[in-house]
């Protein structure tokens, strides 16, 4: 980790209210690009594993993420700080718009604008995904079990906590088993 910095209590809470605030849609974009491309707090395989837990986790995988991002670098406090940063922003903006949409909700033109936004949502998260792979190159075992948990999802429609507890142990096997040969190898 190297080259990567730790940040400070304000560069904590900035960095995830910057998160909070640009990710319309969904943060995992902005928060990876922040983390570890901007402000460099973690590398991408740093980041990929925190992300990796904090989606087998219950919550909101970034908002996992924040918590144990925040704690490695100030406990307690950097693991609040990381986490009312991340909210404080969307919470005031959910509130607004709450208020909006109560007012002017069945007005014809906010359904499809709606609509347009989960699509560019979407594709955002999609992107996020790519960007990470192609970043990590992670092998093609894993690569297969990636598509196998995505094929699970998108196409046989299955619960999510059945996808995690299939491929999860699947893909943590498969790193082991390729790490154990590596070092039988030596």
């Amino acid at each position: 980790m190297s080259d990567t910095v730790a940040p400070t209590k304000p560069a904590l809470f900035l960095g995830y209210a910057k998160i909070g605030l640009l990710g319309f849609g969904g943060v995992a974009a902005w928060a990876r690009r922040v983390i570890v491309e901007e402000r460099r707090w973690l590398s991408e395989r740093d980041y990929a594993e925190v992300l990796g837990l904090g989606q087998i986790l219950p919550g909101p995988n970034v908002g996992n993420a924040a918590v144990m991002i925040g704690r490695r670098f100030h406990g307690l406090a950097g693991a609040l700080l990381a986490t009312s940063g991340l909210y404080v922003g969307p919470l005031a903006i959910l509130v607004a718009l709450a208020v909006f949409y109560d007012l002017y909700g069945t007005t014809p033109g906010v359904a499809p604008f709606m609509q347009g936004v989960a699509a560019a949502a979407a594709g955002m998260v999609m992107g996020t995904a790519l960007k990470m792979a192609g970043n990590l190159k992670p092998p093609i075992e894993l690569v297969a079990v990636g598509v196998l948990a995505l094929a699970a999802a998108a196409v046989l429609r299955l619960p999510l906590p059945l996808i995690v507890l299939v491929f999860a142990p699947l893909g943590v096997w498969l790193s082991l088993r390729r790490a154990w040969r590596a070092e039988a190898a030596k």
